[in-house]
């Protein structure tokens, strides 16, 4: 095959593409593409899941954004002479041009944003090596003069652009969608080439995967404009025409210029980026003088081991050296420093931390560094859960904060390592089965009523689905083939079930790398700050600290409770001091007297704790581990 899809929207251009990334490449395959490029509408969010589904096909990955240009410099936000933006498409052409596309989509976010994110002249041309740019569609700055009738400026901004990124580096885009406005562009479009030797492509703005879904891409368009269907004036393709064209129907539309098939195959090829995964890019913790960071924590965790335990038998120091040399062996020893600074940080300034959450409890060494408050020896609680040298996998621990103070210890981490070092990170909103129903009832104006009705006949279970839900409920079955409306509204729901909606900031999540973030990850500007725009599995994969921040509100009230205690009583009550041993407290728990005690307060876990009557900590334990898995 000699062309190559270089303008194509995954469903990561939020509620505008309609291309689920799996199946967008098994469809390029079963055409016998070779290569796909993925450009969604200024952000990179699917960037790594599309790398890794092409070549999991067969398919070579091109990476790439289409960005917004900003009408004058991207600073400017003047209502009347910002509000227009133009298109380019950017295309990695090898992993440093990469890291320049992420460094100009990261500041169209951060630097550039008005209603949409933006970049401009200056920008692109300090960030250009790399980089292969292509005209975009018709929204592009030189289609768009063409469509004005200012060939001249048309002609000009192209140069422009070529100037920038040099020459064979940018290119002018053909698109034919059966459109009156195609008509009048293409012809000027070639005569530019001509004129300035500025080569030519030929795209299909690719919205959906198959010609048939052009009307669930409508739906979409109509959730996120808040439009119906049968709106006349609302924001609307004019044909079914986006879709993932073959080669034979892309050189069927541009017989007379064969070449701009060809050079999008070419270009293809010129882009040649790698991802390295698991590779680790922790921050740099500096350890005082003279120590090295191993020998700091060796030193930390000797001086924690004697504070815990007193006396240090045999047993201790075993597991002790045993767990040191394999966070030595494994890399992880900053990651252990650094947590251990900021939770030590969070403690020196009594904010509220919590005595530890998850495989982590099992560490010793945790334990000695006040990473932790529970002692694994006394539990029998295995170290190879979590970490194994057989597993090689980054160490995950999850820290309560009171929901209050989090912040604090955020900015002291932000302030630590620095701003471009730190930020949260992203997470998507999906259409879930009942949400996609009432979304996709209020586009066809179905009565509130009776989407209601349908949506109630999801039962409302973890990771239910439409097509789960059509096999346990046999009276949303019965509905969906004999009512024609619900068998059509369910259908279309089916269709859209699962893709992302929106994106926010994760609650807890926070990345921290060795160099400026940008160098990593593209940034993302919402309204709690900058966010990467991966997520925490991504993010983990490529080697960048992430670490969970949990505010709960648990520690918060307990503290207030403690104070309280302090002020009235005039004692101060240190737990890690007091035994699990209160008879008092085993009795309020099996009499089911469980509000705002932790993991123990839903209504099935009060009746789990009534039956079971435990007298003893082991007893919780066993009862928490027996049920939540449930």
């Amino acid at each position: 095959m000699s062309f190559t899809h270089l303008h194509v929207h995954t469903e990561y251009s939020l509620l505008d593409g309609a291309s689920r990334i799996g199946p967008l490449v098994r469809k390029a395959a079963e055409l016998g593409m070779d290569s796909l490029a993925i450009t969604d509408h200024g952000v990179m969010f699917g960037v790594i899941d599309f790398y890794k589904e092409a070549r999991k096909a067969g398919i070579h990955p091109v990476i790439g954004c289409e960005v917004y240009t900003a009408a004058r410099s991207r600073f400017d936000r003047d209502p009347e002479k910002d509000k227009r933006r133009g298109h380019l498409i950017l295309l990695a052409e090898n992993n440093d041009g990469y890291k320049n596309l992420i460094r100009i989509v990261s500041r169209s976010f951060t630097e550039g944003f008005y209603y949409k994110p933006r970049v401009d002249r200056e920008l692109l041309r300090r960030f250009s090596g790399g980089i292969i740019a292509t005209s975009a569609c018709l929204a592009g700055d030189v289609q768009r003069k063409l469509l004005e009738g200012d060939y001249e400026g048309a002609k000009q901004t192209a140069l422009e652009f070529q100037d920038i990124f040099g020459e064979d580096h940018f290119f002018l885009e053909l698109q034919d969608h059966q459109m009156a406005e195609d008509a009048r562009v293409n012809p000027q479009l070639i005569r530019m080439s001509r004129e300035t030797g500025i080569r030519l492509i030929a795209t299909n703005d690719v919205h959906y995967t198959d010609r048939e879904d052009a009307g669930y891409h409508d739906v979409l368009l109509c959730i996120q404009t808040s439009s119906y269907l049968t709106d006349q004036d609302r924001m609307k393709f004019p044909n079914d025409q986006f879709y993932l064209k073959s080669e034979e129907e892309m050189r069927a539309l541009f017989p007379e210029i064969p070449e701009a098939i060809d050079n999008t195959h070419e270009i293809a090829e010129r882009c040649q980026v790698d991802f390295e995964f698991g590779q680790l890019h922790l921050p740099q913790f500096i350890p005082p003088e003279p120590y090295d960071t191993e020998s700091y924590l060796r030193m930390l965790c000797r001086e924690g081991a004697v504070q815990r335990y007193g006396t240090i038998t045999e047993e201790i120091r075993e597991r002790l050296e045993y767990e040191l040399g394999t966070i030595v062996k494994m890399g992880y020893v900053e990651y252990f420093l650094i947590v251990w600074d900021f939770i030590n940080y969070a403690k020196s300034k009594d904010i509220p931390v919590g005595p530890g959450r998850g495989s982590a409890a099992g560490s010793v060494a945790a334990y000695c560094l006040r990473i932790t408050d529970i002692d694994p020896l006394k539990y029998n609680l295995i170290f190879e859960r979590f970490l194994n040298p057989e597993r090689v996998s980054m160490p995950d621990i999850d820290v309560d904060f009171c929901y209050e103070r989090r912040g604090e210890v955020i900015d002291y981490v932000v302030e630590k390592y620095g701003r471009d070092h730190v930020s949260q990170i992203i997470t998507f909103g999906t259409m879930k089965a009942k949400q996609a129903v009432r979304d996709v009832g209020r586009v066809m104006q179905l009565s509130y009523a009776r989407t209601d009705a349908v949506a109630k006949m999801i039962p409302f279970e973890l990771n239910m689905t439409i097509d789960r839900a059509l096999e346990v409920n046999p009276e949303l079955k019965k509905l969906y083939e004999e009512d024609p409306e619900i068998n059509r509204l369910i259908d279309v729901a089916r269709s859209i079930e699962g893709m992302p909606r929106n994106a926010s900031t994760h609650a807890a999540g926070v990345v921290i790398s060795r160099d400026p973030l940008d160098e990593y990850v593209p940034l993302y500007m919402s309204d709690k700050g900058v966010s990467a725009q991966f997520n925490m599995v991504t993010i983990e994969e490529l080697g960048l600290l992430k670490m969970d921040f949990l505010g709960l509100r648990t520690l918060t009230v307990i503290q207030d409770a403690l104070d309280a205690i302090e002020a009235s009583h005039g004692r101060k009550i240190d737990f890690s001091s007091m035994e699990f041993d209160d008879h008092d407290v085993y009795r309020m728990i099996s009499s089911g007297n469980t509000l705002g005690v932790f993991q123990l307060e839903s209504g099935g876990m009060t009746q789990f704790m009534k039956s079971l009557g435990p007298d003893c900590m082991d007893d919780i334990i066993a009862g928490i581990s027996l049920y939540r898995p449930g």
